[in-house]
């Protein structure tokens, strides 16, 4: 089935026009579950409940606050968070342009791929762009009431962009406390470099699903079609205290798989 676009923008920097169309590059593939009385399992939903009266609150009477560090509340009325909301636009302005590679994974956050939206000469000049200054722009726009700052890159010769974390979401590896323990010693780093050695493999993302959500349909498509289905939990080996018998256990693997 055909991508459908999520949101029409037109890149600009230097006076270029670029019209584009954003299409997610990933899709939530999670099972989604409807929720069902036990009784009777007719559907039920989720409802806002006064805590001293257990009665059910509509919407409309519901306000927010935000709880300070003293713990105050702040009440906010609707009106007052809208005026907050950045402009909306469809510019997705290019702030700067950067050597490719240079941001920390840590900030990578969604990944959109980007077509023509009519001007297909301009959208090929900008790979042409892209392509030959071997760079990536740093961007910025406003998608459906909210800001985002991301990286304009070419991924096999289609421009993206990666939407990325802001600076306070990101934490700092110096909140980590040092490790402790004893350094390993030689038989202990012989072992781990033998076990690296034979690990080493080129990524190929069609091997790694997502088991659970495989287990979840087989379980559901079982039921569908009436079967007795006895669910078997899958056991994982206990974690070894003793790092070399755990070594030498995980090449002992590692060599009967080779």
């Amino acid at each position: 089935m055909a991508a459908r676009a999520m949101w029409k923008g037109v890149i600009g920097f230097a006076g270029v026009q670029v019209p584009v169309k954003l299409y997610s590059a990933v899709q939530d593939r999670s099972v989604h579950f409807r929720l069902l009385h036990e009784k009777d399992r007719s559907p039920v939903k989720q409802a806002m409940v006064n805590p001293e009266t257990d009665e059910v609150v509509d919407y409309n009477a519901i306000q927010r606050a935000y709880r300070t560090e003293e713990g105050s509340l702040v009440v906010l009325d609707k009106d007052e968070l809208e005026a907050l909301e950045p402009e909306s636009s469809r510019e997705i302005e290019v702030i700067q342009f950067m050597p490719a590679q240079v941001i920390d994974h840590r900030w990578y956050d969604r990944p959109y791929y980007l077509g023509p939206d009519g001007s297909e000469e301009n959208y090929f000049a900008l790979i042409e762009a892209l392509s030959h200054s071997g760079k990536e722009g740093l961007a910025r726009w406003v998608m459906r009431k909210k800001a985002y700052i991301g990286a304009l890159r070419l991924h096999q010769g289609v421009p993206m962009l990666m939407s990325l974390r802001h600076d306070e979401q990101v934490v700092s590896i110096d909140a980590l406390a040092p490790p402790g323990g004893k350094p390993l010693d030689k038989k202990e780093l012989d072992m781990a470099q033998q076990l690296i050695g034979m690990l080493e493999a080129e990524f190929d993302p069609e091997e790694y699903h997502d088991e659970y959500r495989a287990r979840v349909m087989e379980l559901i498509e079982a039921k569908q079609r009436g079967e007795s289905v006895k669910v078997t939990p899958i056991r994982r080996p206990k974690p070894s205290d003793d790092l070399s018998q755990a070594l030498e256990a995980s090449l002992k693997k590692e060599r009967k798989r080779a």
